[in-house]
């Protein structure tokens, strides 16, 4: 069974089951692809010449002008016209099975898991909002890059001593995609974190998580 450290003392038992798979490149790249595409607000809109203000006479008469016939001075050819096959308000998204959500979410999961990129976070030292605490617990971790730290329910507390943090992200674990965690260079869990994790990564209820105080 895999394991992690926990910043200031201690060892975070993880379940091989979720944090001791084999990494699907392929399957995380699909999942990547449905988070990112659902998070777009796909709004971009123009008009076309139908839509576009102005334009109901005739600009001038058929013949003897010399000029080029025209109808409409909303034609997509002049300038102010309307635009032909222009954006359209529509959504990005696409169907990813249940069941491949999960297998994503384990293998990248694992995939930290397996480079030692993955630590615990005690959320009894963080009771007092401390951003100077904070910043001292990344240090001892010697994290570089990125890092994600994933919260249980109930420890919305700890997210104040972490959010002004540069390269911080933390998300509750309802709300952790398999995007976030791939983008992410390290993972910090808390042990209710942990345990959220694996039941959403099973699709069970929710195992006890072991501490194993050093």
């Amino acid at each position: 069974m895999p394991d992690a450290p926990i910043l200031g003392g201690g060892t975070l038992q993880l379940d091989d089951a979720v944090f001791g798979v084999e990494f699907n490149g392929p399957l995380v790249h699909q999942n990547v692809r449905h988070e990112l595409n659902a998070r777009r607000q796909g709004t971009s809109a123009s008009k076309t010449r139908g839509q576009v203000s102005g334009g109901g006479a005739k600009p001038w008469r058929q013949k003897g002008t010399g000029r080029a016939r025209a109808g409409s001075s909303r034609s997509p050819i002049w300038t102010g016209g309307g635009t032909v096959f222009g954006p359209q308000p529509r959504h990005y998204t696409f169907k990813v099975n249940r069941k491949e959500k999960r297998a994503a979410l384990r293998s990248v999961l694992s995939l930290h898991a397996g480079r030692g990129t993955v630590a615990g976070l005690n959320v009894a030292s963080f009771d007092t909002p401390s951003t100077k605490a904070a910043v001292s617990t990344l240090k001892d971790w010697d994290a570089t890059g990125s890092t994600l730290i994933v919260l249980g329910t109930g420890e919305d507390r700890t997210a104040l001593s972490f959010r002004n943090l540069p390269k911080t992200v933390v998300l509750p674990a309802a709300h952790v995609g398999v995007a976030d965690v791939v983008g992410a260079g390290r993972l910090l869990l808390t042990a209710a974190a942990v345990d959220e994790l694996v039941a959403r990564a099973t699709g069970e209820g929710a195992p006890a998580t072991t501490e194993e105080v050093a």
